[in-house]
């Protein structure tokens, strides 16, 4: 079910020690209550993929859905 109301393009960030992957998602200002934007559950799936996928290291499954930056280090 969509939720009603103004669609926005967002940018989100999917961190893990290896990868940073720039995601470009919709978000929803709800009529029924326009205080704040939210995502519907088709976003909040396909962010959860990513973070499983660069968990993975499955860069070119990454490269399809968003832009992917290695870290110079990984996180201590």
């Amino acid at each position: 079910m969509r939720i009603a109301g103004k669609r926005l393009k967002r940018t989100r960030l999917v961190r893990t020690p290896r990868y940073i992957i720039e995601v470009d998602v919709e978000a929803v200002i709800p009529e029924d209550d326009p205080s704040e934007e939210c995502y519907e559950a088709e976003t909040v799936e396909l962010l959860k993929e990513v973070q499983e996928h660069a968990e993975q290291n499955d860069v070119a499954w990454l490269k399809q859905h968003g832009r992917v930056y290695k870290a110079l280090e990984e996180a201590a």
